[in-house]
């Protein structure tokens, strides 16, 4: 069996190759729903219908043993609601992970902590409610960055920079600790937000935990990590082949891997 990873886009290959580096023998299946990308300005209805429309084809064509919802609004939207109906009726021995209570739970470790993520995350209070649970005395300020998921999509940095400093302005002027990535999409501008922010601030970036923490859950959870096979292969699927497909999954995947163009079941 494999460890699926799933996102809306691509982004979530940023967090599929960290996890892919830290654990190398593993199955890996990918899926990116890039004919319905972004999810961050849709309903909760809509984010939760796609998530398990693409959660629902790992578990049933690729045979994954756990799932990675590598998407933050998914992850804030549609994720408990995965596990606990969704799991419990069709897949009760398998396991359905999010990438958001890492993140959060690193963020608590400091006391001024900003967001950015998507419009739908913010929205959520996802991030806010999770810190807090971990650490009652911090104060959390989230503020949306929604033109960095497409601008990761289409690979452009340059043009990311003014928006970059105008999202982060709010929230530095709050004098954070710690900002977090709260879009699997942002670590692609990871070396630009630290510079704009500076060395004081530190960035928490899913990339660098979500790896470590999956590694430990698995030596934890041996009835799921007992399944997987490892034979050291991984496939890309997507729901729409555009044009920047290609070209953003050998930088930041790799260069060989074929990419698979999928159709979901509708349900």
């Amino acid at each position: 069996m494999k460890i699926g990873i799933f996102d809306s886009g691509l982004g979530g290959l940023i967090i599929a190759k960290a996890i892919r580096r830290e654990m190398p023998k593993y199955d890996y299946a990918y899926l990116g729903d890039t004919k319905r990308v972004p999810y961050g300005n849709r309903s909760h209805d809509a984010v939760y219908e796609f998530a398990r429309e693409c959660v629902d084809y790992l578990f049933r064509k690729e045979n994954c043993a756990v799932v990675i919802v590598a998407c933050n609004t998914a992850s804030a939207r549609a994720l408990r609601k995965l596990q606990k109906e969704y799991l419990a009726q069709n897949f009760p021995g398998r396991k359905i992970l999010g990438v958001l209570i890492p993140a959060a739970e690193e963020a608590a470790k400091y006391s001024r902590i900003g967001v950015l993520a998507t419009a739908g995350t913010v929205a959520s209070g996802s991030f806010s409610r999770e810190i807090l649970k971990k650490n009652r005395k911090a104060e959390v300020f989230q503020n949306p960055a929604p033109m960095l998921v497409p601008l990761a999509e289409e690979g452009e940095k340059k043009l990311a920079e003014k928006f970059i400093g105008k999202y982060l302005k709010p929230l530095l002027a709050k004098k954070p600790e710690a900002i977090v990535l709260g879009c699997t999409h942002y670590p692609f501008f990871k070396s630009q937000i630290r510079r704009i922010a500076g060395k004081k601030v530190k960035i928490i970036s899913q990339d660098e935990i979500v790896p470590r923490k999956l590694k430990e859950y698995l030596r934890l959870h041996s009835q799921i990590s007992g399944k997987l096979s490892q034979k050291s292969t991984a496939k890309i699927l997507v729901t729409d082949i555009t044009a920047n497909v290609k070209k953003l999954s050998a930088k930041w995947f790799l260069e060989k891997t074929r990419i698979i163009r999928i159709f979901l079941h509708h349900t």
